[in-house]
């Protein structure tokens, strides 16, 4: 038996045993009766519909929600956003799932058209979205016949190069104090 027929069997059990000590019914008429209960409880499920998904009616129509440049007003409550998208987190939605549940076009809008263009200035201005600017090619010279640059190169500079060896003096340890200070007697001796 599955968990599904244990427990129809159980409330049948129940109603019955409720019945019974509320009301007389005669020995013959008990089977009809739990066979009744029982065909009742079961047919309960095949009566009950499914839960349908509630139809959503928009608060605007598209033509109001898109009829100020300057906000876009949602269909779930009908006030007006710079963006939406945000909003339709608030209600767990996805613009994707917002366009479907509406029945709108995919090129509907999540952001109002004068934002847009605000943000686009601003990207404009701050030079986004541009490749760098390839280095001038001689007069003379034509880009097939410009020599390409050479290519960086990466980690550390040969010694031979370093900053530290520009003087041309070689590299030593550092004296021992008694070292040290037989050098700087040398040094006042000469002088």
């Amino acid at each position: 038996m599955t968990a599904d027929t244990d427990a129809l069997l159980s409330l049948t059990a129940d109603i019955i045993t409720a019945h019974l000590s509320n009301n007389q019914v005669a020995a013959a008429d008990l089977l009809e009766l739990i066979r009744s209960t029982h065909a009742a409880l079961a047919g309960l499920d095949a009566l009950a519909p499914a839960p349908a998904e509630p139809e959503h009616v928009p608060a605007v129509s598209v033509r109001k929600s898109l009829a100020s440049p300057d906000r876009i007003v949602s269909m779930i409550d009908g006030k007006p956003y710079t963006a939406l998208k945000r909003h339709l987190a608030t209600h767990g939605l996805t613009p994707a799932e917002y366009r479907a549940r509406y029945k709108l076009p995919a090129d509907y809008p999540m952001v109002a058209p004068t934002y847009s263009e605000k943000r686009k200035a601003l990207a404009v201005q701050l030079g986004l979205g541009r490749r760098k600017a390839e280095p001038a090619v001689a007069e003379g010279a034509s880009a097939a016949e410009a020599p390409a640059p050479e290519p960086k190169r990466r980690g550390r500079k040969p010694a031979a190069e370093s900053a530290g060896n520009a003087a041309g003096k070689p590299r030593g340890r550092k004296l021992s104090g008694a070292a040290a200070l037989a050098k700087v007697r040398e040094g006042s001796d000469e002088a």
